[in-house]
């Protein structure tokens, strides 16, 4: 899968699909960022990934390389 692959889909979407997926530790192991650390929830993690595109881009990627089951 590529970037344009993310064309339709919102960050809240990826976001909660990961978070499922994972859950907030499996998240901040993959991605060390404080928004899946500390008091993690998806309202501040989106606000941050909105203000930092190199979180975002790591976020995205994640999303794109995992292989969901459901």
């Amino acid at each position: 899968m590529s970037q344009q692959d993310l064309n339709g889909i919102t960050l809240e979407a990826i976001v909660t699909r990961l978070q499922a997926h994972y859950g907030w530790d499996g998240l901040a192991k993959h991605i060390d960022i404080n928004c899946f650390i500390s008091d993690p929830s998806i309202k501040s993690s989106l606000k941050f990934l909105r203000k930092t595109p190199w979180a975002r881009s790591k976020v995205e990627q994640l999303y794109l390389d995992t292989q969901f089951t459901d």
